[in-house]
Order: structure tokens, then sequence, then C-alpha cells
């Protein structure tokens, strides 16, 4: 009998114990590159369906995607867990939201170096090693550096700034609660939160766009979104992050806000002022330092 979809990622899950930390890295690369060109496809579909419409697309139809692929419904498990799921996937659909809103008025690296304090605000919480200081002092910095206080910040849209820094907050909600909640059953976690997200993120698209959410030239455009914003890259994630270190993916994750830059400037014609790179630069380093002083442990389990 031939292997389903999930059976298929779950023998790429079993070498990949056996000793391939390269093919886990080389996914968490893929994730984070897939993740950037679906922003880059996300803004070609603003005009036509809007933030909020293109949101309802990525989280409506990446659910069903996952939702064939690992077979949730099979799954058991407590009201704790039932309680860690949702929180993950409302957080989701907020984040992805936000950060869409933020799209429409601030570059694709300075929305994800935005984006990404969430992520360093979870890795440095509660830390209490001299060091850390020093990377939230570079963080801080950077971000500062992005606020239109200043010549080199000017023509970023202080709306944008909030919406970015929302999405920050609901993806460090992601990560404590998708930890938790995913420690089992990652694949069916992953599922059953873009279920949730998108229970919350259609009907404020349907709306905003109401039919045009259907049309022949949305939905081709809607279903690659969909691939590879969220089905793909999540579920290589879900795939990758167990098998690496913590610090490893911690300093890996820390390339994003670059990523991100480098694909705005290449698909979207995106440029970046020098400041702006280096408040880019500013958070990236205080990501990655963060990182390298993290133990495994630290993380909720």
């Amino acid at each position: 009998m031939r292997a389903t979809p999930a059976q298929a990622w779950e023998n790429l899950n079993i070498d990949t114990r056996r000793g391939s930390a390269g093919l886990a890295i080389a996914l968490l690369i893929a994730a984070m590159c897939c993740f950037q060109v679906g922003a880059s496809i996300a803004k070609g579909l603003f005009p036509a369906v809007g933030a909020a419409g293109t949101t309802a697309l990525r989280t409506g139809l990446a659910s069903i995607l996952l939702m064939v692929v690992w077979r949730p419904w099979r799954m058991r498990f407590s009201r704790t867990q039932a309680r860690d799921i949702l929180i993950y996937g409302v957080s989701l659909g907020v984040m992805n939201l936000a950060f869409y809103n933020a799209l429409k008025l601030i570059p694709l690296g300075i929305a994800v170096a935005l984006e990404f304090t969430g992520p360093l605000a979870v890795a440095v919480a509660g830390s209490r090693r001299p060091i850390d200081f020093l990377w939230i002092a570079l963080a801080v910095l950077g971000l500062l550096a992005l606020l239109p206080i200043g010549a080199g910040s000017a023509a970023v849209a202080s709306g944008g700034i909030l919406l970015a820094l929302l999405a920050g907050a609901c993806w460090a909600l992601n990560i404590v609660y998708g930890r938790l909640a995913g420690a089992a059953h990652g694949g069916q976690t992953t599922a059953l939160g873009m279920l949730a997200a998108a229970l919350l993120t259609v009907p404020v698209g349907l709306a905003e766009s109401g039919t045009k959410l259907f049309s022949g030239a949305v939905l081709p455009l809607g279903f690659a979104l969909a691939v590879v914003s969220s089905a793909l890259p999540y579920s290589l994630e879900m795939i990758a992050m167990p098998r690496l270190p913590a610090k490893t993916v911690g300093v890996l994750m820390s390339l994003d806000p670059a990523v991100a830059a480098i694909f705005g400037l290449l698909l979207l014609g995106e440029h970046l002022n020098v400041l702006q790179w280096a408040a880019i630069g500013s958070i990236m380093v205080a990501s990655a330092g963060s990182a390298t002083g993290r133990d495994a442990k630290a993380l909720p389990d």
C-alpha cells in the first residue's frame, strides 16, 4: 500500500533522527525562504482582495491542505492541550492579519525585523545573564533606528511599525503555545492551529473582499500563497526544529530579517537605506547572540 503524505513526512522524520542534522538545517532555511516568497505573492494580491482577504486565502486554503496531509481528527488530546492549540491558532491568525496589514505600509525587510522582536523577547525572557542585556540593548537600538524619529527612518509609516510589532507579540505567543501544543503531535497541531486561524480570519476577509476571493484570477495565487507561506514551511519547521539544538535553531532563525530584506529587494524592488540595513543587522545580531547562550531546557516543554 502506498504511504499517505503524513506517513511520508514521518519517514523523513526517521531519516532526520538518524543523524542528518544537515538536512534539518536545509529544511529550516528552505522554510524561511518560503515565507518570504509567500510574502511577495501576498503583496501582489493586496490590490485585488486587500490584506484581510489575502490572509483569509492563506489561512483558509492552508488549513484545508494541512488537514488533508496530517489528518488531525485522529489525534487525542487533553483539555489543556486543546487550550494551547486554540491560543496557538488564534495568535497565528492575528499575527497574519497584523503582518499583512503592515506590509501594505512598510517594506518587507523592515516588517520582518520588527516582527522578530517577538521571538527575541521569548529568547531573553527570564534570563539573568549579564550578556543578555547587551543583546537587549542591540535590539532596542535597531528598533529605535527603524522608528520614524530620524532622517533615515522618516519614510517608515508609524501604523506599519505598530502592526509589525503586534505581529511580533503574536509570534511570541505562537512560539510558546506552539511548542506546548506540538510537543507530542507536531503536524497535527499545525493543522488544528491553522484551522483555528482560518475560523478567525476567513470571516474578516469575506467581509472585506466578498466574492472576489473566489474569482478565477485570485484563487490560483491564493493556493500558491497557502502552499508557499503556510502548508509547506510550517510542516518543514515542525520536522526540522525538534531535530536541532535550540541554539542552532535560534541562530538560523536570526537570518530571517536579512532573508526578508533580500527577497523584498529582488522580488518587490524595495530598497532600504544604510541606516535601515544597519538596524536590521542589529536586531539579527541580538537574536543570534541570545540564541547562542540559550539552552534547550530554557524553553517550555
